[in-house]
């Protein structure tokens, strides 16, 4: 059994943010595999499991804010008895530009804070993650009005596309390893 957890921030102000990308790739595996998703608030989260090929998987996105999602995950990962090793996140990059996505099989937050949370609550950085690139802010926004700003209309197509191969990534991560999905996924394209 494996855990997939997409960052965000709860509440319809923040449904269409760039923080909450993750979300976004959540909800696309839900419909994909057919897991619905229900609010449980003993997990802090809204989460379900199903059947993804041959693998039993778990979708969970946090009702806490971003920069406490460390809480959920520990809840969710001791209501399946997984280890950090079964898990995924998913969750915005303003150092990736958009459309690029990225996976690793660990490493620090980078700076992200709901996965430094995620890192002090588990006591581990043995956690894969996969990070959405959201670009930089131009003209003088500041990075924490940027990510709490939704897609622009120019943007979306790239943004849906982006949701699209993360999607990819998580079932290649969920059936293959992280190893092959790495190699896969973190090549640039001839184009860029």
């Amino acid at each position: 059994m494996k855990l997939i957890v997409g960052l965000g921030n709860p509440g319809r102000l923040y449904a269409g943010s760039r923080h909450n990308i993750g979300f976004r790739v959540i909800k696309a595996l839900s419909r994909h595999c057919k897991i619905e998703l229900k609010k449980d608030s003993a997990m802090l989260s809204f989460s379900g499991q199903g059947k993804a090929g041959k693998e039993i998987l778990a979708l969970a996105t946090p009702l806490t804010f971003m920069n406490l999602s460390g809480g959920a995950v520990k809840r969710l990962l001791k209501k399946y008895r997984l280890g950090p090793e079964s898990l995924l996140v998913v969750c915005d990059d303003l150092d990736l530009e958009l459309g690029r996505v990225r996976i690793r099989g660990g490493g620090s937050s980078g700076g992200h804070r709901g996965l430094k949370s995620i890192i002090e609550e588990l006591g581990s950085q043995g956690f894969s993650r996969l990070r959405m690139g959201i670009g930089r802010p131009r003209g003088g926004v500041e990075p924490a009005e940027y990510v709490l700003s939704a897609f622009s209309l120019k943007e979306k197509a790239e943004v849906a596309d982006m949701v699209t191969k993360a999607l990819d990534c998580c079932l290649s991560w969920l059936s293959a390893g992280i190893e092959p999905t790495m190699n896969k996924f973190n090549k640039r394209s001839e184009n860029e």
